[in-house]
């Protein structure tokens, strides 16, 4: 009864609602963004949509498991938890990227980093009633990331690629913090290796938003065309081998995927700042 229950629960979570109608569906359609409230000042557009509100919704539930986790007099489980997190954004990626003389400066942000992405990618795997879609006037439930908009990843990585040439003139000055991005070769190479070392920062950015935005994009799409399969088909045939299928990279993806490219995001980040603090090492 327990595992039919399971299987029941895990079935709903990775429904996607638009699905429900027989014999069409489009998984595309679940990362249309679409304005909610419209806000034009010139031509800057600040509407707001699907993805900013679940940024809107990750920024509160990001403050909220910081307050609850790390607050408090008496040693508990809540508080174990939050000392995990802690020690594992300052060993594993605040120290192993930034050194020794930046973490006091830079841990709150590359941790911020950490559990905000972890958050967001956790609420794009719970069905929200945020899609768009309505049933009889009510807003339906569908499983969306707005970590899988590439805006949004691409905003994270500008942050941290100012931050990063920020500080490595800041400690290194202009000069010698551009000359450090020379590699020592013959001059006669110079006009070759120049543009390559100056593309590869811009790299470094297209490389750390586009990583984030096409692994959830990716994910998501999967497990809806795995559902959207079995009505497009109307085959239940097919059902017994796409919701399995499903539900196991459901559970793979909020598992692992989701903790795994939070981390990858912050390291990187931290790896970045460290790396042009001390371009040296």
């Amino acid at each position: 009864m327990k595992r039919a229950l399971a299987f029941a629960t895990t079935f709903a979570l990775v429904l996607p609602a638009p699905a429900l109608a027989r014999g069409e569906f489009d998984p595309s359609t679940e990362f249309e963004l679409h304005d909610w409230v419209s806000i034009h000042l010139g031509p800057l557009d600040l509407s707001i949509n699907k993805a900013v509100v679940y940024l809107l919704i990750g920024s509160a539930v990001t403050i909220l498991l910081g307050l609850f986790l790390m607050r408090g007099r008496t040693l508990n489980r809540r508080q174990t938890i939050g000392e995990t997190i802690y020690e594992i954004a300052q060993t594993q990626v605040a120290e192993q990227g930034l050194p020794s003389k930046a973490i006091g400066r830079w841990f709150p942000y590359v941790a911020t980093l950490l559990l905000f992405i972890w958050v967001i990618n956790m609420l794009g795997f719970i069905p929200l009633p945020l899609t768009g879609e309505t049933w009889h006037g009510i807003p339906v439930w569908g499983i969306y990331a707005a970590t899988s908009s590439l805006s949004v990843t691409l905003a994270l990585a500008l942050l941290t690629f100012f931050f990063t040439h920020f500080e490595g003139i800041r400690w290194n000055g202009p000069i010698r913090y551009f000359k450090s991005w020379i590699p020592e070769v013959p001059k006669a190479l110079l006009p070759l290796i120049i543009p390559l070392e100056i593309l590869g920062q811009f790299m470094r950015l297209i490389s750390l938003s586009v990583r984030l935005f096409a692994n959830m994009l990716a994910g998501h799409m999967l497990i809806l065309t795995f559902i959207g399969l079995v009505f497009v088909l109307e085959s239940l045939a097919l059902a017994v081998v796409a919701v399995p299928a499903a539900t196991v990279f459901y559970l793979f993806e909020v598992i692992i995927v989701v903790s795994i490219q939070a981390f990858i995001f912050a390291a990187l980040s931290a790896i970045y700042i460290g790396s042009a603090i001390e371009p040296e090492h």
